[in-house]
């Protein structure tokens, strides 16, 4: 018996208007979310967004001031944690201290009666899934962080559950043992095809994990797709600046009545219109760092600071009174003070200045 065979019956996940208040406190507003069958889904947020009780709310272990929550259309809203098949890593990993290696993955296993030698068999080959096998006998207090956060994902596996829930499970682990962590995830979640919900705070994590990304800010919805969706079409200015490292620049510009870009020191980027118009007025365009690149016929800015990290440098500049970040694939060492040119492409986006929304309008231009 293979302990990480695929799941027959994954189901899909469905909220419904869901809120959660704490006394006169409004922690989530109304979310309306489906979770694909089989889809390995990150929840993506600051601190106190809500991303967490969201989790708990689909476990079951916070309860529901007000909506609906679907499991393969099942309601399973009142329904105690037990019933749900769902399974849950925290992070700080919840393994009881006193219980070998072995004793804490098949816990599960035991308090639903599985025979010794049924348990001791399975609680093997997850082991062995896990590279947790010569560890078996060992006690939590022994073992690494990665090591502890390994035994946890094995205790919740080993019910074969056909949701995985995980919340920030990799936020105590350096930065290699993260890497290695979710190299270890994803190929879980391609092995077992269970639905998983991962929330997490960084950034990292949710690109290179998810197959869908939601954005949670301040208990309501910013943005719902894919890694890359949300990178190169960020809704608003806190998804653009949320996600991105460095962020997105954000430079105030205005668009005149000759299809013309003026940055606010009056310097243009003539451009030619796509699908839809630009309304003459004040905006906000997102450039990302990397989009910028020197170039003589570009609009001119001035280094504050240059860093070499090796594999492409970063400059400091100012442009147009607004200090930004550009990011080149060569190694350059410019001192302060030093005038470039910057040329962007692909195009860059613009935004609301009052409500940080995406004008959703496509052009391109010539910088002069």
């Amino acid at each position: 018996m293979n302990a990480l065979a695929p799941i027959t019956c994954a189901p899909q996940i469905v909220t419904k208007g869901l809120h959660k208040t704490y006394g006169t406190g409004h922690i989530l507003h109304g979310l309306d979310l489906t979770f694909k069958a089989g889809e390995l889904n990150v929840i993506l947020g600051p601190s106190g967004c809500g991303k967490s009780t969201l989790l708990r709310m689909v476990a079951g272990l916070e309860d529901v001031s007000q909506g609906q929550i679907l499991m393969g259309g099942r309601d399973v809203t009142r329904l105690p944690p037990k019933e749900r098949g769902c399974a849950m890593v925290f992070q700080n990993y919840a393994l009881y201290p006193h219980m070998s290696v072995a004793d804490n993955i098949g816990y599960a296993l035991k308090l639903a009666g599985v025979s010794r030698k049924q348990r001791e068999q399975r609680v093997r080959e997850c082991a062995s899934s896990l590279g947790l096998e010569d560890l078996l006998q060992r006690k939590p207090g022994e073992l690494s962080g990665g090591q502890r956060q390994r035994v946890a994902i094995g205790r919740a596996l080993i019910r074969k559950p056909p949701v995985l829930l995980f919340d920030e499970p990799l936020c105590n682990l350096d930065s290699a043992l993260r890497h290695e962590m979710r190299l270890l995830i994803r190929s879980l979640h391609q092995q077992t095809g269970a639905t998983i919900l991962y929330v997490t705070h960084d950034q990292t994590e949710a690109m290179t994990l998810a197959e869908r990304v939601v954005i949670l800010n301040q208990g309501r919805v910013e943005q719902i797709g894919t890694p890359a969706d949300i990178y190169d079409q960020p809704a608003s200015t806190f998804v653009a600046r949320f996600i991105g490292t460095p962020p997105m620049n954000l430079l105030p510009v205005t668009c005149l009545e000759d299809n013309v870009l003026m940055l606010a020191d009056g310097q243009r980027l003539p451009i030619k219109l796509g699908i839809g118009a630009i309304r003459t007025g004040k905006w906000l365009m997102g450039v990302r760092p990397e989009t910028f690149t020197l170039d003589q016929n570009g609009v001119t800015a001035v280094v504050e600071s240059s860093e070499n990290l090796g594999s492409h440098s970063l400059l400091y500049c100012k442009l147009a009174g607004t200090r930004c970040v550009v990011s080149l694939a060569d190694r350059h060492h410019l001192t302060p003070g030093t005038q470039v040119w910057l040329a962007i492409n692909p195009t860059p986006l613009l935004f609301d200045m009052e409500s940080g929304q995406r004008l959703l309008v496509s052009f391109s231009h010539t910088a002069k």
